[in-house]
């Protein structure tokens, strides 16, 4: 039996412990944050529902208020449209903008640079109208045709 032969069981004994405590430590911290999560979320959660029924009263103190001098389903109508509208303002303004959905202001007169500006926002500009259509004589207008086109291969010879 080598001297070292019981330092190797030491070894592996202290290897194995250490692994357990740093699982264990691990463990601990990620336990931790998830409560400090759940806490949070659970706060958010109840801070949504607080705020859905605080609109929903304001929406019946809006229809309440219209009612004094309309009728009743005038009230609730026009209550109803205004939170439509409201909901569809907020859901177009949470949306990205899509380049090509919209016209852009480049071909109207007045307003020179909107190119630009919806180059600088993200979307994709239209390319530049001339200002007038050209002549009915101008050749130059289109480049005369290669003789030869530009990707075959050329023979000399």
């Amino acid at each position: 039996m080598k001297p070292m032969d019981h330092l190797e069981h030491l070894d592996r004994h202290l290897v194995d412990e250490l692994a357990q405590v740093a699982r264990e430590t691990v463990r601990d911290e990620l336990r931790e944050q998830t409560r400090k999560q759940r806490r949070k979320a659970a706060l958010y959660a109840a801070s949504g529902a607080l705020a859905l029924y605080a609109g929903a009263a304001l929406a019946l103190a809006v229809g309440l208020a219209l009612a004094l001098g309309l009728p009743d389903w005038a009230a609730a109508l026009i209550t109803a449209a205004v939170l439509a509208v409201s909901a569809f303002v907020l859901r177009s303004m949470a949306r990205p903008s899509r380049p090509g959905a919209g016209h852009t202001a480049d071909g109207v007169p007045g307003h020179e640079g909107a190119g630009q500006a919806a180059a600088a926002a993200g979307g994709l500009p239209y390319p530049p109208v001339p200002p007038a259509p050209p002549a009915a004589g101008a050749t130059d207008a289109v480049p005369p045709p290669p003789a030869q086109a530009p990707d075959a291969p050329r023979r000399e010879g």
